[in-house]
């Protein structure tokens, strides 16, 4: 398998059920995934059977990604962050809907908009400094909304109830945190 395919080279092929393209695929995104399941399952074994269904939904859905939007990272991305979001609160019996397709198509799969310019794993590794010093320029406090919010999945108004914090206090720190990496990488002229 020619390694120099781009994204959307492996997921056309995917979709054709070429299995090797999906090979590639999990060689060239299974660490970044891993990494990301990891830190919200945070048990390894746990994080390899995430991992596994990740690339079990790829196989299967791989056509329901917008070829258009050219961004096969962030969908990635984001169907590793919902699958693994989904699978660690019906451990905790928070969900006990069926999980089924149509479930599946709705909550699971991501729907990235065309607007959102696109991204490949190169392109946030070489810009990766930036994005952890835009970061770490927001407060403790607004890093930890941040991470509430990303890494466990809670809505504003559970990170409200968790924090005992009024939930318009946690909206206006989502917000200010959000506007103030967004500032920090314009400043830096992030692409």
């Amino acid at each position: 398998m020619d390694t120099d395919l781009t994204d959307i080279e492996l997921i056309q092929r995917i979709t054709n059920r070429d299995s090797k393209a999906l090979e590639n695929l999990y060689d060239r995104y299974s660490p970044v995934l891993y990494t990301l399941v990891k830190r919200i399952a945070v048990d390894k074994e746990t994080s390899e059977e995430i991992l596994a269904d990740i690339f079990v939904i790829i196989w299967q859905k791989s056509s329901m990604f917008d070829i258009n939007t050219g961004n096969l990272y962030s969908w990635l991305i984001n169907l590793s962050r919902n699958k693994t979001l989904d699978f660690i609160r019906r451990q905790k019996g928070l969900i006990t809907d069926e999980y089924n397709e149509e479930y599946e198509n709705i909550v699971i799969l991501p729907n990235i908009s065309t607007i959102i310019p696109s991204n490949d794993l190169s392109k946030t590794f070489s810009s990766r400094e930036k994005i952890y010093s835009a970061v770490h320029n927001l407060t403790e406090a607004q890093q930890y909304v941040l991470s509430l919010a990303y890494y466990d999945g809670l809505t504003e108004s559970e990170i409200a109830e968790k924090l005992n914090i009024p939930l318009l206090t946690v909206k206006s720190k989502i917000r200010v945190a959000l506007n103030t990496v967004k500032e920090i990488l314009a400043k830096e002229d992030f692409q």
